[in-house]
C-alpha cells in the first residue's frame, strides 16, 4: 500500500510474441475543476502539504480502467480471476514487513479516518508482524472484478465523488464518466547494438533514456564502474533532466519536440560536455520522485513480456481512503508544477509545460523499459521516482557489460537531476577514490544515507538457455522462474 493501488494510475510497456508493442498509459489525470494556481496561497507561495496531502491532492485513477483494458484486450483470464489473489490477501490479511511497519510509522500522523483504522488501529500503528487486513478493500476488488465500469459510472462512481468532495477533494461524476485509458507507441533508441524500447511521454523516462544513451555513445563511454564514465553519466544526465524541465509534459496538451530523441541534438549537448570537469547547472539552459511506486517485469512461455510500473506517488498517496472502500487516494497531482519556481516533493523544478490544467496528465518518471541486443533480453523497472531513469539506465549499462540478473538488481546507484546541483549516491555506491576524483572534477556529492530504488528485472538469453529473475536485495520482494517441461506428446507439466 506505500506505492501502487486502484488510487493511482501507471503505465504497462507490452510485447506480444508476435512483435507488437505498445504502452498502455493509466496514468491519473487533473480534475476538471483543477486549475493553474490551485495550490498557492494568497502570496502566491506553493503551499507544498495542499497538493501532497489528502483529498484535494488526489488526481482521477487510471489504475482500475487500466486493468480492465489490459485484462479485455490483452489478457487470457477474466478480470475477476486476476484479481482474485489481491482480493485474497486483502480479506485474509497479510503480515507486514520491517520496511512497510517503518513506513506506516513515519506515516502515522498523515493518516485519518478509514486510513487510520485500517493502519493504526486504536491509535497505535501496526508493528512488523501484526495481520494488515484490509476487508473494505476486498469487498471493493470483488466489485470491479464482476462490473470494471463500477468504478466510473453508476451509483458506485457517484459514492467516490462524494465522498472525495466531503473530504476536501474537487472530483465529479463527469470526472470518472471522461477517463479514457491511452495507448502509445513507445519510446525506441538503439546503443550500440542493443535496442531498448521504454515509455514515452506523459513518461519522461523513455527520452531520458534516449538523450543520455545516445550522448554516451557518441562519447564514447566505456560504461565500466570507475570515476571517468560516472563522470559522464552524470553529465548526459545533468542535460537530459534539463531537458525534462523545459519541454516534458502531457502530449495532449503541449508539444513535445521531435529532436530530443535526435541524434544531432544530443551530439551537440555532447559538444558541451567537460570531459575533466563539471558543468555548473545554472549555466545550462534549462530542470527526486522517492522511493515509491511499484514494478513489475514479465516473460511469458510464449515470449509475450510486460514491464509494469504503478505508483500512487508519495508513501500511501494522499494518505486518505475514499470511506468504506479500503482504497487509498492518490497524491499525483504534485508531480505537476505548482509554479514555475516551486519544486515538488521530490526536488524537481517546475516548468510551463508541466503546469496543472483540466484534464492533464502529470508529468512522470515511471520507466517500464526492455533492452534486447547481443546478451538476450533484459525486462527491468524501478521505484524511485525522479532517480527511476538513472536507476534504469545504470541497469542497460550493466546489462550490456553481461553482468548477470542478480548483479543488475544489486549494482550500487548514484544520480544527478539538473536541480539542484548534486550528485547523490547510496551507501557504497562510489568508492572513496571515486568521489575523491568526482569531487576534483567540480562535482558536489551527497550521500542519501540509505539505499533507495526497487529494481526488478527478467533476464533471457536464449542462447546461453539462460531464463533469470530478480528482486532488488533492497526490497522484500521476490522473484520466480517456472519452466514448462513437455511430459509427453499431449500433456504438460510445470517444474519450479
Amino acid at each position: 500500500p506505500t506505492g501502487s493501488g486502484l488510487g493511482g494510475g501507471g503505465f504497462w510497456l507490452l510485447h506480444r510474441a508476435d512483435g507488437f508493442e505498445t504502452l498502455v498509459d493509466g496514468r491519473e489525470v487533473a480534475p476538471l475543476s483543477a486549475t493553474r494556481d490551485m495550490y498557492l496561497d494568497a502570496r502566491g507561495v506553493a503551499d507544498p502539504k495542499r497538493s501532497t496531502d489528502g483529498a484535494l491532492a488526489a488526481a482521477i485513477p487510471g489504475e482500475p480502467a487500466a486493468l480492465a483494458h489490459l485484462a479485455q484486450k490483452y489478457g487470457t483470464l477474466p478480470l475477476a480471476e486476476l484479481l482474485a489473489p489481491a482480493q485474497r490477501f486483502a480479506h485474509d490479511g497479510f503480515a507486514v514487513d520491517r520496511k512497510l511497519a517503518d513506513a506506516i510509522a513515519r506515516n502515522a500522523a498523515r493518516f485519518s479516518g478509514e486510513a487510520a483504522e485500517v493502519f493504526a488501529p486504536g491509535g497505535s500503528p501496526l508493528q512488523a508482524g501484526d495481520l494488515l487486513r484490509q476487508p473494505q478493500l476486498a469487498d471493493t476488488l470483488t466489485q470491479l472484478g464482476a462490473d470494471a465500469d463500477a468504478f466510473y459510472r453508476g451509483a458506485w462512481g457517484q459514492r467516490w465523488t462524494t465522498a472525495v468532495r466531503a473530504a476536501g477533494g474537487i472530483w465529479s461524476d463527469a470526472d470518472l464518466r471522461g477517463y479514457r485509458v491511452v495507448e502509445r507507441t513507445p519510446a525506441v533508441t538503439w546503443f550500440r547494438d542493443w535496442k531498448i524500447t521504454s515509455a514515452p511521454p506523459p513518461s519522461a523516462g523513455g527520452i531520458a533514456l534516449t538523450q543520455v544513451l545516445q550522448m554516451l555513445e557518441s562519447l564514447g563511454a566505456p560504461l565500466d564502474a570507475g570515476p571517468r564514465t560516472e563522470h559522464l553519466v552524470i553529465e548526459a544526465l545533468r542535460r537530459a533532466y534539463a531537458d525534462r524541465q523545459r519541454h516534458l509534459g502531457d502530449p495532449g496538451f503541449v508539444t513535445v519536440p521531435h529532436r530530443l530523441s535526435a541524434r544531432e541534438y544530443n551530439l551537440a549537448l555532447v559538444r558541451g560536455i567537460d570531459p575533466a570537469h563539471a558543468t555548473p547547472s545554472d549555466k545550462l539552459n534549462g530542470g527526486g520522485e522517492g522511493g515509491n511506486t511499484t514494478h513489475f517485469s514479465v516473460l511469458d512461455a510464449a515470449g509475450n513480456r510486460v514491464a509494469g510500473t504503478l505508483s500512487i506517488n508519495l508513501p500511501f498517496g494522499s494518505a486518505a481512503m475514499v470511506g468504506g472502500t479500503g482504497v487509498l487516494l492518490n497524491d499525483e497531482m504534485d508531480d505537476f508544477a505548482a509554479s514555475v519556481t516551486a519544486s515538488n516533493a521530490y526536488g524537481l523544478a517546475g516548468s510551463q509545460a508541466n503546469m496543472i490544467a483540466a484534464g492533464k496528465r502529470p508529468l512522470s518518471s515511471m520507466s517500464p523499459t526492455f533492452v534486447e541486443g547481443p546478451n538476450g533480453l533484459l525486462i527491468t523497472g524501478t521505484p524511485g521516482g525522479s532517480r527511476i531513469v538513472s536507476m534504469v539506465l545504470l541497469a542497460i549499462a550493466s546489462f550490456v557489460q553481461d553482468l548477470d540478473v542478480a548483479q543488475i538488481a544489486a549494482l550500487g546507484r548514484y544520480h544527478h537531476q539538473y536541480l539542484p546541483d548534486v550528485v547523490e549516491f547510496e551507501p557504497g555506491a562510489l568508492p572513496p577514490e571515486h568521489q575523491a576524483a568526482l569531487q576534483a572534477a567540480g562535482h558536489v556529492l551527497r550521500a542519501t544515507g540509505a539505499p533507495y530504488g526497487n529494481l526488478n528485472s527478467v533476464l533471457w538469453n536464449p542462447r546461453r538457455d539462460v531464463l533469470a529473475a530478480s528482486a532488488d536485495p533492497r526490497g522484500v520482494g521476490t522473484s520466480a522462474v517456472k519452466r514448462i517441461v513437455k511430459a509427453s506428446a499431449d500433456e504438460t507439466r510445470e517444474r519450479p
